[in-house]
């Protein structure tokens, strides 16, 4: 009867295994989660930067940035070519 009360009470054999197998386990899910949001958070990243791109694209209308104010109404064309400072007719 002593070998039971004494397990009952925290005697005899312990054994830790479970307890570092569960706690090795939720590690485990806990390092998964992590990954989980650190995917989830760089695929919101990607689709706010495209909805961002796409909101831009919109409002430029198709327009594009000249490199150069040569030339601020494409219509007309150039007036003047390069390595000549004088005006064409």
């Amino acid at each position: 009867m002593g070998n039971t009360v004494a397990s009952l009470f925290g005697g005899g054999k312990k054994d830790d295994g479970g307890a570092q197998a569960m706690m090795d386990q939720i590690a485990e899910q806990k390092k998964e989660a992590d990954r989980l949001r650190a995917q989830n958070e760089e695929e919101r990243r990607m689709e706010a930067e495209r909805l961002a791109a796409r909101r831009s694209s919109r409002l430029r209308g198709g327009s594009r940035m000249l490199l150069s104010e040569a030339r601020l109404t494409p219509e007309t064309g150039l007036q003047q070519t390069l390595g000549s400072s004088e005006m064409k007719s």
